[in-house]
């Protein structure tokens, strides 16, 4: 037997994380714990079965998109699986944006039907007029005017529903992708999909069971915080808990004491924002992290662990992909690195002509495996440039070493050449997150009065440490002692804090706006604020 199971042609991804676990004796175990409603596999089921046959009676058809603007709750589970069940698509997305985006996926994605939690209707509530596909908003919460409860449509509906015969390669949902910059591109993901990255990453890595509690920081809408909180625990009958609030380390501090996680997820800066806040010694019940969305610093590893003594499990993996492909294994952690090649998976690193690259050489990172989209939806010269037969180029530079372990080198469109040479942002990174004074940072490139590309830093310091030229010169010679001197950051900007994503990524993009509009010609430190 391979590592993915062979599913049958008529496959509905549903049945493979709900009805699998009422039928192998998990009815009553626990699948969400949110708040203080905590639901089992037998009132899960049934309240998918609920919003299924809610989301029939409004009329969505097989193959119709429905846009979920949800917070992390119960309600997201029961609509995003109640819409695969039925043979529909639903579209998780991003709840931090702006209407003008919200406008743009509503009429790019034509969804019949918009989900969205009460919270998050004045984002919305500005652009729901004109839009010709758009049938019915369900609101979870009070609905406005025109608008439908979910509870009452819920309350209405049969809790038993037959899975739709779908394909297990025809469309199950999507997820949006717009990388740093460009229209959001709604990437399409197939029934099996989930069932690879599950059985790849989440059983042959982690090793997760029944008996797992799965806590995200990444949210449901990301491919990351849907695998980890939603259908990795579900494919296993293990736990999630989800909560709809915004990152703060106490707060999770406090969530874990709770609920008392196995496995927790998050992202390198809100590692280095728990180590910096005050808060327990232990993690509880923890048996791994995992971390994604940008490459763990060493230091952040080391310190980690050393105040918890839980292994972080750093590793890369996409929207596009859905999940992760290449990460450190428990106990054969090497701090810095990405990790190896998922089991399952298969990656190469090629140069500018296409051609593979042998060990210590940086290239362009592609990787082929079955739970790799689709497609980009009406992006047709979008899928030809990052989609070739089965491999996707993923964008990263990266090199392997002779081990056969993978180490990041920056976005394709980041990596900086000073004297000549290619620098990594992410290894200057690294190098000065080591400094005793920093918390984090991000580094891109600049042109001195020569017109030269170097580093420039945006730093951000550790609560108690206070800007200022000195500090700014010891950190250029603490780069300069640990790597190679041209990779120093000729420039230094201490700053309050860093611009990001909703996921923690840094939004270098906002870093070279703000760096074109200084214009500085010297390469000498500026401890700006």
């Amino acid at each position: 037997m391979g590592l993915v199971p062979e599913l049958p042609e008529t496959f509905n991804a549903s049945t493979a994380f709900l009805d699998e676990n009422l039928t192998r004796g998990r009815a009553d175990r626990v699948a969400i714990l949110a708040g203080d409603r905590t639901l089992t596999y037998r009132e899960l089921a049934a309240q998918v079965n609920r919003a299924g046959n809610a989301l029939r009676t409004l009329g969505v058809r097989p193959e119709e998109r429905v846009l979920l603007l949800l917070l992390d709750s119960p309600e997201f589970a029961w609509l995003f699986w109640g819409a695969i069940r039925i043979g529909a698509v639903p579209i998780p997305t991003n709840t931090a944006l702006h209407p003008a985006d919200y406008a743009y996926m509503l009429r790019d994605s034509r969804a019949s039907v918009l989900a969205v939690s009460e919270e998050l209707l004045p984002a919305v509530e500005g652009v729901l007029a004109d839009l010709r596909s758009l049938r019915h908003v369900v609101v979870a919460g009070e609905p406005r005017r025109g608008q439908h409860a979910l509870h009452d449509l819920m309350a209405a509906a049969d809790a038993e529903l037959a899975p739709a015969p779908t394909h297990r390669d025809e469309p199950a949902f999507w997820l949006w992708s717009s990388g740093s910059t460009g229209a959001p591109k709604g990437t399409v993901h197939l029934h099996h999909d989930m069932i690879v990255a599950a059985e790849l990453y989440a059983r042959g890595i982690l090793g997760i069971d029944e008996h797992d509690v799965c806590f995200s920081v990444a949210k449901l809408y990301f491919a990351y915080g849907l695998g980890n909180a939603l259908y990795f625990p579900m494919r296993v009958g293990a736990a999630t808990v989800l909560y709809p609030g915004r990152f703060d380390p106490h707060a999770y501090f406090d969530l874990i004491r709770r609920h008392r996680p196995t496995l927790f997820f998050g992202v390198p800066t809100a590692y280095a924002a728990m180590l910096a806040a005050e808060g327990p010694a232990d993690l509880g019940r923890v048996r791994l992290c995992v971390s994604a969305g940008e490459p763990l610093p060493a230091a952040l590893f080391n310190r980690w662990k050393d105040r918890f003594g839980v292994e972080i499990l750093d590793g890369i993996g996409s929207t596009e992909a859905l999940h992760i492909y290449i990460s450190n294994r428990p106990s054969r952690v090497r701090p810095g690195s990405s990790g190896e090649v998922v089991p399952g998976y298969a990656v190469r690193i090629v140069d500018e002509s296409g051609h593979e690259l042998g060990p210590g050489e940086v290239g362009d990172l592609l990787v082929s495996g079955d739970s790799i989209a689709a497609y980009y939806w009406n992006k047709h010269e979008r899928t030809k440039q990052a989609f070739a037969g089965e491999w996707f180029r993923t964008g990263d530079k990266y090199y392997r070493d002779a081990d056969g372990y993978y180490w990041y080198c920056g976005r394709s469109d980041d990596m900086l050449k000073a004297g000549g040479q290619w620098v990594s942002p992410a290894e200057v990174e690294a190098t000065i997150i080591q400094h005793p004074a920093v918390l984090e940072c991000g580094v891109v490139g600049c042109a001195d009065r020569d017109e030269l590309v170097k580093p420039y830093a945006f730093v951000v310091l550790k609560p108690g440490q206070a800007p200022s030229d000195a500090l700014a010169a010891e950190i250029q010679a603490f780069v300069r002692e640990r790597i190679a001197a041209y990779k120093y950051p000729r420039w230094i900007e201490f700053v309050p804090e860093l611009p990001k994503t909703a996921t923690g990524k840094i939004q270098r993009f906002r870093l070279r706006e703000r760096v074109a509009e200084r214009a500085p010609t010297e390469p000498r430190h500026a401890s700006g604020s």
